[in-house]
């Protein structure tokens, strides 16, 4: 008797040398490519070096040969190895204040995780607000409002604490991509939350890792920003923001249940479970609104955010909220503070060495007397737009603010104007498509937003916040007096 023998397996396609070292060839490429080339008259050939370096670092980040921090290191060495700058140049933006601004918030941001206030607060919103599905949409905005200001990742604020509360809601009204019913609320629900949380990460400078690298850029060619005046210039546009993103969601893309009371049950429940206030909450919350008021006015009394975060962080290791171990565990900390370093410390050596007055010069030149005002809409929107083609805001702010930062003040924008059009730009174009910031790859694969939905509404709102921030903003500015 035969045995019946097995159909054997395909064989998967065979990997060329091609296919798996692209990356490697990109990256490097680049590097040859530029640093080979005749460096242009009027510019010095160090500044050309960077040049080469700083972009064959940008597209190491956008096509990963090696994770960030890797690249990074690479970039500082070869800055030294080749003498484009001095080894202690190359090192000298690991002292930045900038950077351990962020470095801080993300050890803050495990403070909050770790007590559970942030979980406590999106239960407390969801039982407020959670009768009605709009209802529950706001408080999730709210949670995240409160949560943004201390959790400047948008993956931890989306991915750890609301998108977890948001899929169990979702499942408790069998609303489940699985079974085909992902629209009865959870992709309303989603959606709610990914656009929003872009306008939330607009609103203030430690809601996103890239803002205080903005703020750094900003600072390189006289435009000084502050925590405080960061958040009073988006409040507005932000506000109106968060108001109409359910509205537009709830016409467009509606939930096919309306009504929610389960919701409310579910976080009485959650509530019950979590417990009285803990000691360590009660820190985290104190330590919370200390830091709010000491970003708000500490720069009257000479207390800068670096310090202020300084301070609300010696306080939680104080009081053992956190420990050495929670620090020493925060891999987005320390990996934000090598790449952001090398960032930086290219991007002062480029304007030290004369690239980006000389870039701009030549820029501004080729808009052909262009107005200032016609040219603040239209830089902006390509700066926006280009993002299709970037799968990091990190590594497309890193690679095009300062540019058209200085193109717009060589054109007569206002200096404030500009800056914060295109770092409020910087937070909104991440909506544009699935792989346009960390936490959009959480959501596409929850399956609740499918693709085609996904990039449609991706549009949408990219000329809703884009009006918002570039049209009501500056007249919000103007009467503030930025310019």
């Amino acid at each position: 008797m035969e045995k019946n023998q097995a159909s054997p397996m395909p064989s998967a396609p065979r990997e060329t040398f091609l296919s798996k070292y692209w990356p490697h060839l990109a990256t490097v490429g680049t590097l040859a490519a530029i640093w080979l080339s005749p460096c242009p008259p009027g510019l010095d050939i160090k500044a050309w070096h960077m040049l080469a370096i700083f972009v064959a670092t940008i597209v190491g980040f956008i096509t990963k040969p090696y994770p960030m921090p890797v690249l990074a290191i690479m970039a500082i060495a070869l800055s030294a190895l080749t003498k484009t700058v001095s080894t202690k140049e190359s090192l000298s933006a690991f002292g930045d204040s900038t950077i351990w601004l962020i470095v801080s918030a993300f050890f803050l941001s495990r403070a909050f995780i770790k007590t559970g206030l942030g979980n406590r607060i999106a239960y407390i919103f969801m039982g407020k607000l959670g009768k009605t599905t709009l209802g529950l949409a706001y408080g999730v905005t709210l949670t995240n409002l409160c949560l943004a200001p201390v959790v400047p990742s948008n993956t931890a604020r989306l991915g750890g604490i609301l998108f977890p509360l948001q899929k169990a809601t979702s499942l408790a009204y069998d609303s489940d991509p699985e079974k085909g019913t992902g629209r009865k609320i959870g992709s309303f629900l989603m959606a709610s939350s990914f656009w929003g949380n872009l306008i939330i990460s607009a609103m203030f400078m430690t809601a996103m890792a890239a803002n205080p690298m903005i703020v750094r850029f900003a600072g390189d060619v006289g435009v000084h920003i502050t925590w405080a005046s960061w958040a009073i210039a988006a409040s507005v546009p932000g506000i109106l923001g968060l108001i109409l993103i359910p509205l537009i969601l709830y016409v467009v893309w509606p939930p096919e249940i309306k009504k929610s009371p389960h919701a409310v049950t579910i976080a009485k429940e959650k509530l019950t479970a979590m417990g009285p206030v803990s000691r360590q909450e009660y820190i985290m919350l104190g330590v919370f609104v200390l830091l709010l008021v000491l970003w708000t006015v500490g720069a009257h009394y000479k207390v800068d955010a670096t310090n202020a975060a300084l301070v609300g962080l010696a306080i939680l290791l104080g009081t053992r909220v956190l420990t050495w171990g929670d620090l020493a565990a925060e891999k987005g900390a320390w990996n934000t503070l090598t790449w952001f370093s090398a960032l930086i410390m290219m991007a002062n050596f480029l304007n030290k060495l004369g690239f980006i007055t000389w870039m701009s010069k030549h820029l501004a030149d080729s808009m052909g007397g262009m107005s200032w005002s016609v040219a603040f809409l239209v830089l902006i929107a390509i700066y926006f737009y280009s993002h299709y083609f970037f799968a990091s805001q990190t590594a497309h702010v890193a690679a095009m603010f300062t540019a058209f930062l200085a193109v717009l003040m060589a054109l007569g924008a206002p200096p404030m104007m500009a800056a914060l059009g295109l770092a409020y730009s910087s937070n909104l174009m991440g909506g544009l498509t699935h792989y346009g910031n960390g936490s959009a790859p959480i959501f596409l694969d929850s399956g609740f937003i499918p693709l085609k939905p996904w990039w449609l509404l991706g549009l949408l709102f990219s000329v809703v916040s884009l009006f918002l921030f570039l049209v009501v903003g500056p007249m919000w500015w103007r009467f503030l007096g930025y310019y």
